[in-house]
């Protein structure tokens, strides 16, 4: 592997972010990173000047996220991938988008020189003629689509729990994060509640307060409150508010008006 020369694209909107890379990929002599990029838009550009191997690729940046840079690349020259993630929510999009790897921030040298050392391997093998097919196939599939979350991948006690959204009752907001209540559980995920919003299927999940998002398939009752507020009664008997802001929300998911 000795001769493998690796042309590297940091795309990150976070100035430490990149330094962090840069530093650690100081002294490896086989990637040259041909520039730097902080939005998606002008990410597209250079990857069209420069046709990099690799690509250490935030996920969330402002106007166009990590996966939206995806889809919009041509499929005839698809750069093999790192994400660069600080959430934990999106590390499994990153798998079910055929990535490389991913690094969740604040990474280490360790887990940083492992997901390098299994990007040369794989662009290794993609220069013998052993490209990832899969990865086009999905990217096609994918282009003009939204993609909403089936799953999630939470960090708990140094262990990592997969959960179903649709399991999911109920989404408070806690300051920057959320808790996700399934039944007599919560569990606190490091994701802002828009963002949550954004990522999970607006047909089963709606928001119905700035702070609440509810499963549509657990709610039992509704009852008229002040002026245009309802009370919203879940299955298990849990009562939530809904403002009349997001009123809307829950006539279009029930296809009636209230």
């Amino acid at each position: 592997m000795d001769s493998l020369q690796i042309k590297a694209l940091i795309i990150d909107d976070e100035p430490i972010a990149c330094r962090r890379i840069r530093r650690m990929l100081r002294d490896d002599q086989q990637i040259e990173i041909v520039g730097e990029s902080s939005d998606g838009q002008t990410a597209l550009q250079m990857i069209q000047k420069h046709s990099p191997d690799l690509l250490f690729l935030d996920v969330q940046m402002p106007e166009m996220d990590g996966f939206e840079v995806l889809k919009a690349l041509g499929t005839d020259r698809i750069p093999n991938v790192i994400f660069v993630t600080a959430y934990d929510i999106y590390a499994l999009r990153a798998f079910e988008f055929y990535a490389l790897d991913y690094l969740l921030k604040p990474f280490d040298r360790e887990r940083f020189e492992r997901a390098v050392s299994h990007a040369k391997e794989k662009i290794l093998k993609d220069r013998k003629g052993s490209a990832n097919a899969g990865l086009l196939s999905l990217l096609e599939e994918l282009r003009g689509q939204t993609s909403y979350q089936d799953r999630l991948m939470i960090r708990r006690e140094g262990r990592v729990v997969f959960l179903k959204t649709r399991d999911i009752d109920w989404i408070e907001a806690e300051g920057k994060y959320v808790y996700l209540h399934l039944g007599k559980e919560s569990v606190l995920l490091r994701e802002g509640i828009t963002k949550m919003e954004s990522a999970l299927d607006p047909a089963r999940f709606i928001r119905i307060h700035r702070s609440t998002i509810v499963n549509v398939d657990r709610v039992q009752e509704l009852h008229p409150w002040f002026r245009r507020d309802y009370r919203v009664i879940l299955r298990d008997g849990t009562q939530l508010m809904m403002t009349g802001n997001y009123r809307q929300n829950l006539q279009r998911a029930f296809g009636k008006p209230l």
